[in-house]
């Protein structure tokens, strides 16, 4: 609780906070760490992280969780809000020499009850592919660093593929692996496949199909974080040149750019529906990209520090409508109507895009979304109708509000949203997007290309690398690109017979001052400057995790420290059941 004195309020460690749904509550006995719970050391240590899978077994209690501490990686079943911690059984501990685990993440495709797939990169370079249920050690990538060897900054698998993964790494390279292929014994020689401007990415030459399939530079400095888009077409990438790219995944074609106001770019994800990307970085700030337009549409200061992980919270959002109707039911059924699926993006896009398609009522959605950062606070921001459509018509609208089981008055009848400029709004019939198709809540136009069922991704999920060349030469004509085509992807003008020909990419060294005030980098008082819901301290070290779950938010710190926080209406399900049983790992 709050102490008398402003400095002493300031520096206390916040318990639980208040946003419109109601109070989220951190819950003591739900916090993971390492089984002795002596705070880490993290003088020189990479950042540690959390990953969530859900393995759908029948118990319903199927979340495992996973995170680094140092040279330490731990395996744990994740009770959450339902029952304590239990720290004294992780099911799989590891602990490395030489070398720290820097990122990892986890096969949601292909995870079962008695198998789950984890990728792990570390500080050296490589990356091993793990089952922690059956503690095994299945393959060890770059083992010989003779691909990489600088530090891991990012590892996920490719979207709805069993076998294909992405790395990136501190010297701004990415890599595209297949876990079925090895990685040969020598440092791989790359042939051209596409460049543009401050990015090239090559295909790996050799005579039998070998990893990497795929490498790609991008920027100056380090990649430090990328995220592929809910439909996973597209890629976000953020680098130390404090530049956000865009590209087609599958086509290999940049999409838009946007420069960060100051420093490098740490983090970033995409809104549940993929039509805007939020960054943080060295600004301090949080920057709102529409990947429609290409534009930055909101900047949000807060923080104090460097932000070091941005996440939208698919779980609570607000749909409002200009023909305002009663509900009737239980919160748990409006629950079902609004909230998007667990761990599922393309659940989300679905939903999304089906209320577009098919509500001839005019609907928009407020986003939520959080950040935390190395002053060590979590800051819960809302994108509303003002922000996002600030040159339309407007009209009031009741708005309904998905609230985790909790209450919340509806704008017209006087309850306003912290953050917004009073009442919800909405837009007019006639500023309804266009429909979009159930698979994919992207504009037509900008994914007219990915469609293709003879992308260039499925031609190497299908034949790998061998066959990238050919497809991307032969199966993605078009009319009006025939010159661009020809320049960007004929192989047989380039020479390949050394490494040194990696540099072709065109690095044109951006002046930033040049870049202030265009549109990859608009001046403050050019965008709309958003204020935080919330802005509290939670932690003694800086923040470095940032996870929405269902029925709670996930933080963690550099301590090792992995907090619960219930949402409003959940904390009551854990009481009974730690009345019944003495907690194990009690924060004293």
């Amino acid at each position: 609780m709050a102490t008398e004195g402003g400095g002493k309020e300031m520096n206390e460690i916040k318990t639980q906070f208040t946003t419109r749904e109601g109070l989220y509550k951190l819950l003591p006995h739900s916090e993971y760490s390492r089984p002795n719970r002596v705070p880490f050391n993290s003088q020189g240590s990479n950042p540690v992280r959390v990953s969530f899978v859900n393995l759908n077994d029948q118990s319903g209690n199927g979340d495992r969780l996973c995170f680094n501490v140092g040279r330490e990686l731990y395996f744990y079943i994740y009770k959450g809000v339902r029952k304590a911690a239990d720290l004294s059984k992780p099911i799989d501990k590891r602990i490395y020499k030489g070398t720290q685990p820097t990122c990892h993440d986890f096969n949601h495709l292909t995870a079962t009850a008695e198998s789950v797939s984890l990728l792990v990169g570390f500080s050296a370079g490589q990356v091993q592919l793990i089952d922690p249920i059956k503690k095994e050690t299945s393959k060890l990538f770059n083992e010989e660093r003779l691909i990489d060897k600088s530090r891991v900054t990012c590892v996920k698998w490719v979207p709805g593929s069993e076998s294909l993964f992405l790395v990136a790494h501190s010297s701004g390279n990415m890599y595209l692996y297949n876990v079925e292929h090895t990685c040969g014994t020598t440092a791989p020689h790359y042939q051209l496949l596409k460049q543009g401007e401050n990015f090239a990415v090559h295909t790996c030459k050799s005579k039998s199909t070998r990893n990497p399939l795929l490498k790609w530079t991008v920027g100056e400095g380090a990649l430090n974080e990328f995220a592929f888009s809910p439909d996973g077409k597209f890629l976000a990438c953020v680098s130390q040149d404090g530049f956000l790219r865009v590209f087609n995944f599958d086509s290999v074609e940049l999409h838009g750019t946007m420069k960060s106001y100051f420093g490098g770019l740490l983090c970033v994800c995409w809104s549940p529906d993929g039509k805007y990307i939020v960054t943080g970085g060295e600004d301090d700030l949080v920057t709102v990209w529409s990947f429609v337009d290409c534009r930055v549409i909101a900047r949000g200061h807060g923080h104090k520090s460097w932000v070091s992980v941005v996440a939208f919270d698919p779980y609570t959002t607000s749909v409002e409508e200009s023909d305002p109707m009663e509900f009737s039911g239980s919160d748990e059924d409006f629950q079902d109507l609004l909230h998007f699926g667990r761990d599922r993006a393309n659940s989300t896009q679905s939903r999304l895009s089906k209320r577009n398609s098919t509500d001839s009522r005019p609907v928009s959605v407020t986003y939520r979304f959080g950040s935390v950062g190395q002053d060590t606070q979590l800051c819960l921001w809302d994108l509303t109708e003002d922000i996002l459509f600030p040159h339309q018509p407007l009209s009031r609208a009741r708005t309904h509000t998905n609230v985790m089981n909790a209450t919340s008055p509806p704008a017209g009848s006087g309850g306003t949203n912290p953050g917004s400029n009073g009442n919800s709004i909405t837009m007019p019939g006639n500023s309804v997007p266009p429909p979009l198709p159930r698979s994919n809540s992207l504009p037509h136009s900008a994914v007219s290309n990915a469609g293709s069922k003879s992308s260039v991704l499925d031609g190497a999920i299908a034949s790998g690398v061998s066959k990238f060349a050919t497809l991307s030469l032969h199966d993605r004509k078009e009319r009006h690109h025939d010159k661009d085509h020809k320049r960007n992807h004929s192989m047989g003008h380039i020479s390949s017979k050394s490494s040194d020909k990696l540099n072709l990419v065109t690095k044109t060294k951006t002046d930033p001052a040049k870049t202030l005030g265009t549109s990859l980098c608009p001046r403050m008082e050019d965008v709309p400057l958003l204020e935080p819901l919330i802005c509290k301290k939670i932690a003694h070290e800086r923040l470095t995790v940032l996870i929405f779950l269902e029925d709670c938010i996930v933080t963690a710190c550099q301590e090792g420290f992995i907090c619960t926080w219930a949402r409003p209406g959940k904390v009551g399900l854990l009481s009974s059941q730690n009345q019944a049983n003495s907690p194990s790992g009690t924060v004293v």
